[in-house]
């Protein structure tokens, strides 16, 4: 006669079962993310020699010398100008690219081609699609002169490169495509029969845009704007190369910090962007359950 599993037996077998599932998350997890970060955190709270030194306590002179510069509110601010600006033309083009290729391309596999086709540009380096902003954006760059050819302007335009509006430009050619997918994804679970229906009840473009695609594109909108807003706000390199050092952001104040070897006042800044970072994420996900956009 075979003896069946008690349920005290069979409890402990799939703790088990599960904590095997997520251990090769863990092992990559523990290492390359909690660990770092531990590191970082435990450095902003030790002094310095000035020579790269570190000297183990505890101590919040890197916090009181970060938040009582008038350089970290230039930069924040600067940081978030560029992201503000970024994610508004982002998720304009992001929304409006979408919504054609859900609702005005009526064949899914063309559709899905030309979302495909989105994505082509991203198949290069970042830097590679920064840089190639600069023959077109140049004093004697293509825009110039065509803009000159035509009698538009007299002399070359010099904001269109190293400025503010080249690292903006810069930010949305690189960003568009992470706010394109997850619209694209929410859009494309909006059952087509719902909009013919408000169209046969007599509402417009634009109530149904307004009440209907807009509210039932929330998720996608938000998953969009925390991978926007997250590499913006870490990003320095773009706003370095493109404004032509004229502009500088959050980060590039502790990556000036490492480069001279301030490694707590760095760890500081760090950890400081990190609490912004996380405190905008969660008013992000308090506004729509994004968990519904990544699991179906």
């Amino acid at each position: 006669m075979q003896s069946s599993s008690s349920p005290a037996q069979a409890q402990p077998r799939a703790n088990l079962a599960g904590w095997l599932y997520v251990s090769p998350l863990v092992l990559v997890l523990v290492p390359f993310f909690v660990a770092p970060i531990l590191v970082v955190l435990a450095a902003s709270f030790f002094a310095t020699d000035g020579f790269g030194g570190l000297t183990p306590g505890f101590t919040l002179a890197s916090y009181v010398e970060v938040l009582h510069s008038a350089l970290t509110l230039k930069l924040y601010l600067a940081t978030i100008k560029f992201t503000l600006l970024t994610w508004i033309f982002t998720l304009i083009i992001g929304f409006f690219v979408a919504y054609f290729l859900v609702f005005h391309v009526r064949n899914q596999l063309l559709a899905i081609g030309l979302f495909l086709l989105c994505t082509v540009p991203f198949w290069t380096s970042n830097i590679i699609r920064m840089i190639s902003w600069i023959p077109l954006l140049g004093k004697e760059g293509l825009i110039n002169q065509a803009l000159l050819a035509i009698g538009v302007i007299h002399q070359p335009l010099e904001v269109l490169l190293f400025s503010d509006l080249a690292v903006v430009i810069a930010y949305v050619h690189q960003l568009t495509i992470f706010m394109i997918v997850p619209i694209f994804n929410s859009m494309a679970r909006i059952d087509k029969k719902l909009i013919e229906a408000a169209i046969d009840a007599g509402a417009s473009r634009f109530d149904i845009m307004r009440l209907i695609v807009v509210p039932m594109s929330k998720s996608g909108i938000a998953l969009g704007t925390i991978f926007v807003v997250s590499i913006v706000m870490g990003d320095f390199f773009v706003v370095k190369v493109m404004s032509g050092g004229g502009s500088a952001s959050v980060v590039s104040a502790f990556y000036e910090d490492v480069g001279v070897l301030q490694y707590p006042s760095a760890a500081a800044s760090a950890v400081l962007l990190t609490l912004v970072l996380v405190a905008i994420v969660s008013l992000i996900l308090r506004t729509v359950d994004i968990r519904q956009e990544i699991t179906q």
